[in-house]
This record gives C-alpha cells, structure tokens and sequence, in this order.
C-alpha cells in the first residue's frame, strides 16, 4: 500500500511540475527583446498548451494557382532560415526583417520588428535596405542582410519579391527567405504584433 500511495504522490508531483513549466522558444531561451518602431517587444510563445489556431491559418488547402506550395530556396545564393535565425536577424541591428505582404495583411499582425515593404515595390525600396540609386538602377555593394516572409509555404509573395531584388542586384548572399511565414510563426504561438 505505501509503494502505491508513493506512486500516486509522485505522479501528482510530475502533473503538478508539468503545469508549471514554460513554453519557452527555446530550452534556454523562455522570450527575447526586440527592438520595433515603438519600443522593445518580446517575443515568447503563447503559454496555453491547449492553443490552436484558427481561421485563415487553419486551412492547409489552397488552390494552387494561385497558392501552390514554394521552393525551398527561391533564388540561387539566398539562404532559407526557420525562426531561431529570424529571431537572431530581429536582434541584429546591422540586419532588417521584412514583411513582403500587401498592407492589409501586414495590418493584420505581423512578426515584431519586421517593416512592409509589399513585393509589388520591393525594387522601388531598395534604399531603405542599404542599396543607393545610380544610372543602371542601383548600386547594392552596402546591402544589409534582409529576410523576407509572407503567409507561408503556400505564398509566393516573399519569393516573388526575393527574385525580383537579386535581379535589381541586390546580392543573393545577403538575402535569407523565412519560409514559414506567419502560418508557422503562428503555429508555433510566437508573439504577433498588431492586428487580432
């Protein structure tokens, strides 16, 4: 009887250790600050280990065109990355994160830190990413590291963009796709700014 009344204390306080514990981003890591046009932001995930998203980021079924499924490497030199370099870019101050989604979704909560510049103009902004005009379109020797993002693997709007700059000039090795876009920064339940 005692083995099972101390069997019975222990799995209590396993339940009770359990409930307790964080949902940290990473083992080390429980949140991050960020800088953002209007102060520092953290970013953590949502806590209820019992969330699920829902609405628009729920769908895993687009039709395709317009919404077929995106490479993983948009452009020759470009380097795919997941969220723990993301959140490295967002600390760098050297670095710029970009939402490359048209302003409504922009508007509609978007990852701390990034700025919208929409795909259908990137080229026309390249300033703003360290790039300076000049009689051919632009010259890019002082690109900063940039990483783009859009809805998710299914949206083409961040690859779109991406291949347009590497045209421009902007040089590949410079340029990191955050492929998983808002769908799996909300999967994951990492802080959105904006928005819902």
């Amino acid at each position: 009887m005692n083995n099972f009344v101390w069997a019975i204390a222990l799995t209590l306080l396993a339940g009770t250790a359990a409930a307790q514990s964080d949902v940290n981003i990473t083992k080390d890591m429980p949140s991050v600050s960020v800088p953002t046009e209007s102060g520092m932001v953290d970013i953590s995930r949502i806590q209820d280990t019992k969330n699920r998203i829902s609405g628009d980021w729920a769908l895993t079924s687009r039709p395709c065109p317009d919404f077929c499924i995106q490479p993983h490497t948009p452009a020759e030199g470009v380097t795919t990355i997941g969220e723990l370099e993301l959140i490295e870019m967002l600390q760098n101050p050297q670095a710029v994160v970009l939402d490359s989604r048209t302003p409504d979704w922009f508007a509609s909560g978007t990852i701390p830190g990034a700025i919208n510049i929409p795909y259908t103009y990137v080229v026309d902004e390249l300033a703003q990413l360290g790039c300076e005009p000049d009689f051919d379109g632009w010259d890019c020797t002082e690109a900063k590291p940039v990483a783009l993002f859009c809805n998710g693997v299914w949206c083409g709007q961040s690859p779109s963009a991406i291949r347009n700059m590497v045209k421009a000039g902007y040089p590949a090795n410079r340029i990191f796709y955050y492929r998983g876009g808002m769908q799996t920064w909300r999967l994951l339940g990492l802080t959105v700014s904006g928005g819902e």
